[in-house]
């Protein structure tokens, strides 16, 4: 009868072993928690200054590469621009390659310009075209580019004058103080060393003609205009001199005309007109706003033809189709006077054509 009543203390031995055993596993399970916890509370604590440093720093970084990677971006502009030839006459680009590229679509005035491009090449046999440089000094940079270009000579006017001299050839001996206020393109100086800066202008453009017209390589001619009309202060003292010399020879035929002398009739229609019935007023009303406001009209480009020994040919293409497509400037020039041609789309803008 003595082992019924031990099973129940066997019972009680092994439950109170379970319950002990679950214990023991619990309070290891919360000591592992807590040390856990703690380790965790340790590491987040060295950790996140460390990762808040170092976002810190990316961030820096960033902010670093970013700065620098525009300072370079600038520098490299910058330094682009300082030495890269900055051509106002552009390369030789194939005539109607460049008349697709600048007239596109089925507009009226871009179908009659494709027509008139295309008459150029097939009839007056202009194989390329240079672009020039758009601006209100554009029609003299056409003019004596190509006058340096091919090396022509001075105009036998010039050979027999010493054009530096002339400034003050205007004021002492023929009395035109009013010279005084000849205006410098968008410069408009005007003051008592305009003589001065005039002579300086002249003499550039004769050193610069001497030394082209002496070139007898054509290479080295090309190089060199390519050079020197990449300098847009050169270029503007040298178009100063050009319009210097018009108002010269303008000056010239109306001293003629006073003394009843024959003159060119380019000369009588310009004094014909109400704004330039003197030199004076040609220079104030027409002269001094040529590379500032506006740039050389018909008149002009007679007077620049005329003053410069050479046959001006423009091709206007606004015109095709009509008489005054190509025009000359002056119409009847001396036939020794050498050519060069121009092309315009509007009357206002020049561009050189090539033969």
């Amino acid at each position: 009868m003595e082992a019924p009543r031990s099973a129940p203390r066997e019972r009680d031995r092994e439950r109170s072993r379970t319950t002990s055993g679950s214990d023991q596993v619990h309070s290891w399970i919360l000591v592992t928690s807590q040390v856990l916890s703690a380790a965790w509370r340790i590491a987040r604590a060295s950790v996140m200054p460390a990762l808040s440093l170092l976002s810190a720093t990316l961030s820096y970084f960033r902010s670093l590469y970013l700065y620098l990677g525009h300072q370079l971006k600038w520098w490299i502009g910058y330094l682009q621009r300082k030495f890269k030839r900055n051509l106002s006459v552009e390369a030789e680009v194939d005539l109607l390659s460049y008349c697709a590229r600048e007239w596109k679509g089925e507009a009226p005035r871009a179908r009659l310009m494709r027509k008139a491009y295309e008459e150029l090449f097939w009839r007056h046999h202009v194989k390329c075209v240079r672009a020039v440089k758009r601006d209100n000094y554009d029609a003299l940079r056409s003019v004596l580019f190509q006058i340096f270009s091919q090396g022509l000579s001075f105009p036998s006017w010039m050979k027999e004058k010493d054009i530096v001299k002339l400034p003050e050839k205007l004021l002492f001996s023929q009395g035109c103080n009013w010279i005084q206020q000849y205006s410098f393109g968008p410069e408009k100086y005007t003051g008592s060393n305009v003589f001065g800066k005039l002579r300086k202008c002249v003499e550039l453009l004769k050193l610069q003609w001497t030394e082209f017209s002496g070139m007898r390589d054509h290479h080295k001619r090309g190089s060199m205009c390519n050079s020197l009309f990449s300098d847009a202060i050169l270029e503007c003292k040298l178009y100063e001199a050009l319009k210097f010399l018009m108002l010269y020879q303008v000056t010239e035929a109306y001293e003629q005309m006073k003394t009843n002398k024959v003159i060119p009739s380019l000369f009588r229609l310009l004094f014909s007109r109400e704004s330039s019935p003197d030199p004076l007023s040609f220079m104030m009303n027409h002269l001094n706003s040529i590379g500032d406001t506006c740039g050389l009209d018909q008149i002009d480009m007679f007077i620049l033809g005329y003053s410069l020994q050479v046959k001006i040919k423009v091709f206007r293409l606004f015109k095709f189709n009509s008489r005054d497509f190509a025009v000359c400037y002056p119409e009847e020039p001396l036939r020794e006077w050498p050519e060069i041609s121009l092309l315009t789309e509007n009357g206002h803008q020049y561009h050189i054509p090539v033969f």
